[in-house]
C-alpha cells in the first residue's frame, strides 16, 4: 500500500515537472493591452529600444484633500499598471529610470490605457 501510494506520488510530481518544462519553453507571447477597471490607469513605456523593464511610473494629482502620488515599476514587456485611483481625479504621469530623461508628464484619468515614451539620457 505504502508502495503504490509513494509510486503514485512520484508519477504526479514527474507530471507535473513535465507540464512546467513544456510551458517554460513555449514561445512568449506579445504583450496584448493592459485591462484597466474605471478606476486603473495602464499601458506600458517604450523607448527607441523597444519596451522598458525596470523604469517608474509615476502619476501625481492635486484633486484630492492631499496631495497624492503613486509609483509602480514595468513588468519586463514595459507594462504597468496603477491600480486603485480616485476616480474623478485628474493625474500627471510621467516615466523616470536610470539611463533616461524624466519624461514631459502628460495629463490622464482613470479608466484608461496609456503608452508612455521614456527618453535615454
Amino acid at each position: 500500500m505504502l508502495k503504490r501510494a509513494l509510486l503514485t506520488l512520484a508519477a504526479g510530481v514527474a507530471g507535473g515537472a513535465s507540464l512546467l518544462m513544456s510551458a517554460a519553453q513555449q514561445p512568449a507571447r506579445p504583450a496584448a493591452g493592459i485591462a484597466v477597471d474605471a478606476d486603473d490607469i495602464g499601458g506600458t513605456v517604450t523607448s527607441a529600444r523597444g519596451p522598458e523593464a525596470g523604469v517608474w511610473v509615476i502619476a501625481e494629482t492635486t484633486d484630492s484633500p492631499t496631495k497624492l502620488r503613486k509609483i509602480v515599476v514595468t513588468d519586463d514587456r514595459g507594462r504597468y499598471l496603477l491600480p486603485d485611483l480616485p476616480t474623478k481625479a485628474n493625474f500627471s504621469l510621467w516615466v523616470r529610470g536610470y539611463g533616461l530623461v524624466d519624461s514631459a508628464p502628460v495629463r490622464a484619468m482613470p479608466g484608461r490605457n496609456l503608452a508612455l515614451t521614456a527618453r535615454g539620457a
